[in-house]
């Protein structure tokens, strides 16, 4: 989700299926929702897993129903790297890994540092021919646990200690249903990293 509320819709799409297609350039683009997409490749899911699906369709209407765009990208598991999947999507130009969780502070962090991983390894292994590709990369958490926001910037505060990633952290708190975005930078520097 773009910080820039005033980028058009139209630019949002562009950009974000210029990178979807910079990622994965052999794929197909199947417009699903008004601003959703999806990679071809993904949409046996709906069949196949459709809790997953309906899941995932909550998650990114969520940002969706906002003015994001939303490509939802291939489901791939890169070799060596212990059944890592890649992020979900890319929203708005950047991809993003999305999660719900209803646990602890613990849980919280223990998810967001996979969904920082997901992001980051799709970027180091999408190597296109020496095209630059940007690096930066968010995670969108979905919180239905009852834990108050100073507790939950803290928290990734401490996760993003020694990364220096740009991106931004996404959280919808479902009790309250207030969408708050920080980037990377502004939480690192609540520990002084």
């Amino acid at each position: 989700m773009t910080s820039e509320s005033s980028v058009p819709l139209c630019e949002k799409a562009e950009k974000s299926l210029a990178l979807a297609k910079l990622l994965f350039p052999n794929e197909e683009w199947i417009a699903i929702e008004p601003n959703i997409w999806a990679a071809k490749s993904r949409l046996p899911q709906k069949v196949i897993e459709p809790e997953k699906w309906e899941k995932e369709m909550t998650q990114v209407k969520i940002l969706t129903n906002r003015g994001s765009v939303a490509f939802f990208l291939p489901e791939r598991v890169f070799q060596g790297e212990k059944g890592s999947k890649t992020a979900d999507i890319v929203l708005d130009g950047v991809v993003l890994e999305m999660k719900t969780i209803s646990g602890s502070r613990a849980t919280l962090g223990g998810k967001f540092k996979k969904g920082y991983k997901q992001g980051a390894i799709l970027l180091q292994k999408c190597n296109r021919n020496g095209v630059e590709i940007p690096k930066e990369h968010s995670v969108f958490i979905r919180l239905l646990a009852d834990i108050p926001v100073k507790s939950v910037k803290a928290q990734i505060a401490g996760q993003l200690k020694y990364r220096y990633d740009n991106g931004n952290f996404i959280c919808f708190f479902e009790k309250t249903g207030e969408l708050h975005i920080w980037t990377f930078s502004e939480l690192r520097a609540i520990i002084g990293t």
